[in-house]
């Protein structure tokens, strides 16, 4: 439904500025610039698709070596604990803490058509311990903050659409994503936590915050402290070293699991030949009218706009161009892609635009979407705060993301 609107949205605007300009200032180049535009971000929606397909049955092909191989139930066994704490209204060995674990340990390793139907489960055997069948309960509030705030070991789709444009090294991404995701994370889970006073010094649930949140500061002290020139080539090294290094653990664990890497390797790869042969027209859409929204001048005044505002603040604005991925991903996931691509196309996939655009899309999740999709499959009519927590998270992603892109990508601070 919001992308439906997003999508009228786009073409009526469009109209209505390039009609403005044709009146106002006789630019009678605008409806045929718009016109030749839907016929080539319709070629660039088919080619991208078509490309896609080869990096999709790859990957997902590997990440079906690791779902057999039992990846998953291992990050189920690291992370039992943290969980248990942040569900106190959920019995130890309910079905639902099964299902929850599995659902992020899915969507951690970037296995969305597992996390979704592991996710709905999930929320289905919360809903029947939830004493209000229409209100969302406590476990359903802080269920769904974790799952908007997008936290991602792997961000395949990302990764993928940077390969099949042709990026120099499209994981160098990687890093700054999984940084930012985590700040998105952390952020969401202190706000609902607040909101229900659970107990954040619990020793458990310390030791695991402690944790990860040390290892992420000890690696951006480590990047703020060397040569800007350096931070990149590290990064891409280091991302190219965990991912291999990923990959190899799936087919190792494969092995020791006596499965046949090679079938389940090929039925992984299959279902990646699907999903991006059915993608095609979902793209296609999307590019269209984003393509229009741009050719019809309304994208340049929405961010002449932004950037004139946080240029009176004095700081850097380059960060502009790559804000419509971010405004759109908590709307709509498909729209936050087709924006990420269109602006890429734009910008260039290796300029700061382009990979800023891309740590953007992959910083935090469609919260309206997962909280329609989750809540609406139970009945839910009441979300109490769920909303406000998701949109806080989403806006510690964006702000992290930014900042990250600097450090990373951009040889000036802010």
């Amino acid at each position: 439904m919001v992308l439906n609107y997003l999508w009228i949205a786009f073409f009526l605007i469009a109209f209505v500025i390039a009609l403005f300009r044709l009146v106002f200032f006789q630019d009678t180049e605008i409806f045929p610039s718009i016109v030749n535009s839907t016929f080539e971000m319709a070629k660039t929606g088919f080619e991208i698709s078509i490309f896609l397909t080869g990096v999709m049955s790859l990957w997902l092909g590997l990440m079906k070596i690791g779902e057999r191989g039992g990846m998953v139930k291992i990050l189920s066994k690291l992370i039992g604990p943290f969980f248990s704490r942040l569900f106190p209204d959920i019995p130890k060995d309910h079905p639902a803490t099964g299902a929850i674990i599995m659902n992020f340990s899915a969507n951690m390793l970037g296995l969305d058509n597992a996390a979704m139907p592991i996710g709905l489960k999930a929320m289905q055997e919360i809903q029947d311990l939830n004493p209000n069948k229409e209100v969302a309960s406590n476990a359903q509030i802080m269920f769904l903050v974790l799952n908007t705030s997008g936290l991602s070991i792997i961000p395949l789709t990302i990764l993928a659409d940077r390969s099949v444009l042709g990026a120099a090294n499209p994981t160098d991404v990687f890093l700054p994503i999984l940084l930012a995701t985590f700040c998105s994370t952390l952020v969401g889970l202190i706000t609902v936590a607040i909101y229900q006073k659970i107990n954040l010094w619990d020793k458990v649930i310390m030791a695991y915050l402690i944790g990860f949140t040390t290892f992420i500061a000890a690696l951006i002290y480590y990047f703020t402290n060397i040569p800007q020139e350096q931070v990149s080539t590290i990064s891409t090294v280091a991302s190219n070293f965990i991912i291999f290094t990923i990959i190899i653990s799936f087919i190792v664990l494969g092995i020791r699991k006596k499965i046949n890497i090679y079938e389940t390797f090929i039925d992984g790869a299959k279902e990646g030949f699907q999903i991006s042969i059915k993608i095609i027209p979902y793209l296609v859409a999307i590019l269209v009218a984003i393509g229009v929204f741009r050719a019809s001048g309304a994208m340049s005044y929405l961010l002449a706009g932004i950037e004139y505002l946080i240029g009176l603040t004095g700081m850097n604005t380059d960060f502009v161009k790559a804000l419509p991925t971010a405004l759109m991903k908590p709307l709509s996931g498909s729209a936050a892609r087709g924006m990420m691509l269109e602006t890429i196309e734009t910008y260039g996939v290796d300029s700061f635009t382009g990979k800023l655009a891309s740590v953007l899309r992959g910083a935090t999740e469609t919260t309206f979407f997962i909280i329609a999709v989750y809540f609406g499959s139970v009945n839910i009519k009441k979300t109490r705060y769920a909303v406000t927590a998701g949109l806080i998270a989403d806006f510690a992603g964006i702000i992290s993301a930014i900042l990250f892109g600097y450090l990373f990508f951009h040889a000036d601070s802010i």
